[in-house]
């Protein structure tokens, strides 16, 4: 019987499919959540996170240990639904002349506990998707002002101005709800 020395490229092979498995697939759930919000279809939204996976895959000998590898991550799927949404609608998903503005950031304020997860949600469809995508990343998935500008590929000011400006729809979106509720009188500001 003969045995062969072995070359290490299996052995090498498997210590980066198990460093990728480590890394990365934790973060699948999220990442499904967001391509969700962001598409609003399941299979474009499974199409986004395959893509994903794929392009984090062929690229992860570049990848540095140690980094965020969920930003990391965050930044290709977003560069994937852009992509995929060119092909679907033809049509650029910024404006040309995108406004830039300080934000006055005042901290979110608290949703009522009588507002549903269906009313926030139906809420956060219903606005413009360069203010859903930067909530979905500070606010829904946490991220830092500075990682969200690296994930979207914008300045850190336009992060803080889409920011605000998005609470700001959400607010206005959700009044009618927390009227319905009993929670925001007719009298009151938003």
């Amino acid at each position: 019987m003969l045995i062969f020395p072995s070359t290490g490229r299996a052995s090498r092979a498997q210590m980066r499919r198990s460093e990728f498995d480590a890394d990365a697939l934790p973060h699948l759930d999220d990442l499904y959540r967001t391509a969700m919000r962001l598409t609003g279809d399941p299979t474009r939204a499974e199409d986004a996170v395959q893509e994903t996976f794929l392009q984090a895959w062929k690229s992860f000998e570049r990848f540095e240990p140690g980094t965020n590898c969920r930003a990391w991550l965050f930044k290709i799927l977003f560069h994937c639904v852009n992509h995929q949404r060119r092909k679907w609608f033809r049509f650029p998903l910024m404006g040309e002349n995108e406004e830039y503005l300080e934000a006055n950031l005042a901290s979110p304020e608290p949703v009522a506990a009588a507002l549903t997860d269906q009313d926030i949600l139906a809420a956060l469809d219903r606005i413009p998707l360069e203010f859903k995508a930067v909530v979905l990343l500070v606010d829904v998935e946490e991220f830092a002002y500075r990682d969200a500008a690296e994930i979207l590929g914008v300045p850190i000011g336009t992060v803080m101005s889409r920011l605000s400006r998005g609470r700001k729809l959400l607010r206005e979106q959700l009044a009618g709800a927390a009227r319905a509720y009993g929670i925001l009188k007719d009298n009151q500001q938003q």
